[in-house]
């Protein structure tokens, strides 16, 4: 998977420049973000127990039901996915959300990866809007320690552009054709009450611990719970994914502070909304948003100017953002990376200046 790789290759990364470079631990520490990945721990435990819990498939399966068209359904699930990921944070989003799609696409008329390349560009315009939406969002957050709302209401103007343009792609891409679908052979999967009451409020309160910076502690208050009520749920969070975060934040924040990257970065006139926007997005389409946030973030002036750069990298070539590379894992369709850049690249054409126009003005 390509996440393996991902895993690896940062990792490799940071033992080489361990060695050609030795900093103290203390720099080892900042480096891997500690609150940062405290609260994507907790995060994805309680994502981990509102998936198991069934709750969501439930809901989006009802959804499906009541909708009379693939355009309507299509605008449905894609509403569903964007909300979600500003809940669940966009990886997660995908993985309740693109296995309901192809179990549709089994016994319906919907074009699945039409519906799954749609779902890829969602979950990065919905999780842009929350702190808790994605990665590099939730280490803003955390580096910059605004609160929730204050965040999400600078990054209103960028989410307003990608949500609008997103739902007349939807529109416009998927045809009239009325649904045939059998909604009873899919909407089958038992609701574990206590399971979702138990996941919804301890995701509520680790927002909050989060909040109140208390990443950490809110983190290790989580592991009590699941630790003696579910411990099936702990077994299947996604430690690969965690893991991997920590490599990137430890391989490029050592690789940040390297002489020739200083220089590097301190060649660009980051002062300048345009040149910190532009270098946000190219930086993303290189190395994804996550390590492109982690190599800008201490020398952008305007951090959440940097938020809305690497938010609108996600879309573009796949390796924008994790969430893309997901996505067409799981849907498994062949012809699927063709389509997602067929449709992505000139998505981020079309959406960067428009973004950078409503964030200046509206901003």
């Amino acid at each position: 998977m390509r996440q393996d790789w991902l895993l690896l290759g940062f990792l490799l990364l940071t033992i080489v420049l361990t060695v050609v470079d030795p900093r103290p631990l203390s720099d080892q520490q900042r480096w891997l973000q500690l609150p940062t990945l405290a609260g994507l721990l907790g995060l994805l435990i309680c994502i981990q127990g509102i998936r198991d819990s069934g709750l969501v498939q439930h809901v989006a399966a009802a959804m499906v039901a009541r909708a009379h068209s693939l355009r309507m359904l299509g605008l449905l699930l894609v509403s569903t996915t964007a909300v979600l990921a500003m809940v669940l944070t966009n990886d997660v989003s995908l993985f309740l959300i693109v296995p309901l799609t192809v179990a549709i696409g089994r016994i319906s008329n919907m074009p699945v990866m039409r519906m799954v390349v749609l779902e890829a560009l969602a979950v990065n315009a919905g999780s842009t809007l929350s702190p808790i939406g994605n990665p590099q969002n939730l280490l803003v957050w955390q580096y910059t320690h605004l609160p929730f709302l204050q965040f999400v209401l600078a990054m209103l103007p960028a989410f307003g552009v990608m949500f609008a343009l997103l739902v007349l792609l939807t529109w416009w891409w998927l045809p009239r054709d009325r649904v045939m679908l059998h909604a009873e052979d899919i909407d089958g999967h038992p609701i574990s009450v206590a399971q979702a009451a138990l996941s919804v409020t301890a995701l509520a309160s680790m927002v909050l611990m989060m909040e109140h910076n208390h990443a950490v502690l809110g983190a290790l208050l989580l592991l009590v719970p699941f630790a003696l009520l579910e411990r099936g749920t702990l077994a299947r969070v996604d430690w690969l994914l965690l893991a991997t975060f920590a490599a990137i934040f430890l391989g490029l924040g050592h690789a940040s502070e390297l002489p020739f990257v200083q220089h590097a970065l301190d060649s660009l006139d980051l002062d300048q909304p345009l040149t910190l926007y532009v270098s946000g997005i190219v930086a993303s389409q290189m190395i994804s948003n996550v390590p492109a946030t982690v190599l800008f973030l201490r020398h952008a002036p305007d951090t959440m100017a940097l938020a809305v750069a690497v938010n609108v990298g996600g879309f573009g070539l796949a390796i924008g953002s994790l969430a893309n590379l997901i996505a067409l894992r799981l849907a498994k369709q062949p012809g699927g990376g063709r389509l997602l850049h067929q449709v992505s690249v000139p998505f981020l054409l079309v959406c960067a200046p428009l973004v950078y126009l409503a964030w200046r003005w509206l901003g």
